[in-house]
């Protein structure tokens, strides 16, 4: 994600790029009635998942007792009225025991709610659809779960103020679904955490004339009786927040890359201009990456451009990144392109076991910056971090990335002090190392999570290095750290 950021970003915009900142595993879908019958020897005890998966920063966020394989989401939408109509399979699989569990869902209606094909009791507490089966869900059962339900969605308030609004922004044509620790709720029921990725099947109903964008691989658009149907497939696992539905009128550019469908779109609110090109260099970019961090993760390529006053910055949404115009209000900006693409590789494919994990999402993603300039011969990383080390403000050294607090996981110490933590390693480990610690921790992660914890183990298992003073010093501390 890009956000407003902070006065550093700003005086670096001129040397990075020129432009002016804003603000800013695969599973099988398990069939309907699957469910095992309890082994003869074992009693099952039906209990209702845990609200929350347990998230140190967030612990109501998502829910416990199952886990999701897919989403299949039929919606349709119309801007005159602002109302959603929706009707989504959920695919999951019980991890205990179930008599009920939960699924997020912000403001709309629910009309019925089926589990397994039998109708199935539901409340409403807050922002959870809770919901009690027919009978009880044994542990290791697949089950289905068929959610229908219409009303004129909100963006979703986050439990922390400074976090501000995200999901769903209707507009004067369309809508905007984009948001960050949490936005899918908005708009669909889901298990609203990283840490149950799933697949996901769009078909966004919309009126002539528009288009509806989403992640993944586009597939077939079907028209009737003034209404079009547009479908995308998510076809590797994804973190909830990063799902999207843009819908409006764009300039469409579509073709193949590497045997692979690219999809991208730029608001026709904007001349055409810098954002078009820029959204035309994001195959270099992804190209360069690639030579950086591994092959690129995803099915599709793309991203799309936005203009709404509401929304200041730029976010990851899997496999299509989600630009505010203002970022290239003067002209190609290639350095937001970077970072939202780094993000494919590091908070899309790997994502954040827990949201205290953020710099490993924020820290690679500045860090791509960093090698897309050097390699764009702006200037070299190590002038880059020259310039963060010595200019950062003081606040940057307070709050230590590798532990911000909830209020302040988008804080600039998160970005900047994260990929200065990454340069210091790769200066410690060597390039060989690093590189090699870099393309490890994504090939051994790819379509999961990853934690702090595990990424410090693997440095010191591939460098061969003890790096504890290192990381206390730059991610865990709160004093600017002195170089050797």
């Amino acid at each position: 994600m890009y956000t407003r950021g902070t006065a550093m970003r700003a005086a670096l915009v001129a040397i990075t790029a020129g432009a002016t900142l804003l603000a800013g595993c695969t599973s099988e879908s398990p069939k309907p009635g699957a469910s095992a019958a309890p082994s003869p020897s074992r009693v099952p005890d039906y209990q209702p998942g845990k609200d929350g998966v347990g998230d140190p920063y967030f612990p109501t966020y998502g829910n416990g007792g199952y886990d999701v394989a897919d989403y299949a989401i039929k919606v349709k939408y119309d801007p005159k009225t602002d109302v959603l109509t929706g009707d989504v399979t959920v695919n999951a699989t019980a991890k205990q025991d179930l008599s009920q569990f939960n699924l997020d869902l912000s403001g709309l209606t629910v009309q019925s709610v089926t589990v397994d094909g039998t109708e199935a009791t539901h409340t409403r507490v807050d922002n959870e659809l809770v919901i009690t089966p027919a009978k009880g869900i044994d542990a290791e059962a697949k089950f289905a779960v068929r959610v229908q339900y219409d009303g004129k969605p909100k963006p979703v308030k986050n439990q922390l103020k400074s976090l501000g609004e995200g999901g769903f922004f209707a507009t004067a044509d369309g809508a905007i679904v984009l948001g960050q620790p949490d936005s899918a709720a908005s708009w669909f029921p889901v298990n609203d955490h990283p840490l149950d990725k799933a697949l996901y099947a769009f078909e966004i109903t919309v009126p002539d004339g528009l288009t509806a964008i989403s992640n993944g691989v586009p597939g077939p658009k079907n028209s009737t009786g003034g209404w079009t149907t547009w479908t995308w497939n998510e076809t590797k696992p994804m973190a909830s927040y990063l799902s999207t539905m843009v819908i409006g009128k764009f300039r469409v550019t579509t073709g193949t890359h590497k045997g692979k469908p690219v999809f991208s779109a730029v608001t026709t609110t904007v001349a055409k201009g810098g954002a078009d090109t820029s959204m035309a260099h994001t195959l270099k970019i992804a190209d360069f990456l690639e030579t950086q961090f591994g092959p690129y993760p995803f099915d599709a390529y793309g991203g799309v451009v936005i203009k709404d006053d509401r929304i200041h910055f730029a976010l990851e949404t899997q496999s299509r990144p989600v630009y505010s115009a203002g970022f290239f209000r003067n002209g190609v900006n290639d350095w937001v392109v970077a970072h939202e693409l780094g993000h494919q590789w590091f908070g899309d494919s790997v994502a954040v076991q827990n949201w205290d994990d953020i710099w490993l999402n924020e820290g690679f993603a500045t860090y791509a910056e960093w090698l897309w300039n050097a390699n764009a011969k702006v200037q070299t990383v190590q002038k880059t971090f020259d310039q963060y080390y010595a200019k950062s403000k003081p606040e940057v050294w307070t709050t230590p990335p590798g532990a911000p607090g909830a209020a302040h996981i988008f804080d600039s110490s998160v970005y900047d002090r994260g990929a200065m933590t990454l340069h210091v390693l790769r200066k410690a480990v060597g390039d060989k190392a690093f590189f090699e610690i870099v393309k490890t921790w994504v090939a051994e992660k790819t379509d999961g999570n990853g934690n702090t914890e595990e990424f410090i183990a693997l440095c010191e298992k591939v460098s061969g290095k003890q790096l504890d003073d290192l990381f206390d010093a730059w991610l865990f501390g709160k004093k600017k750290p002195k170089l050797s």
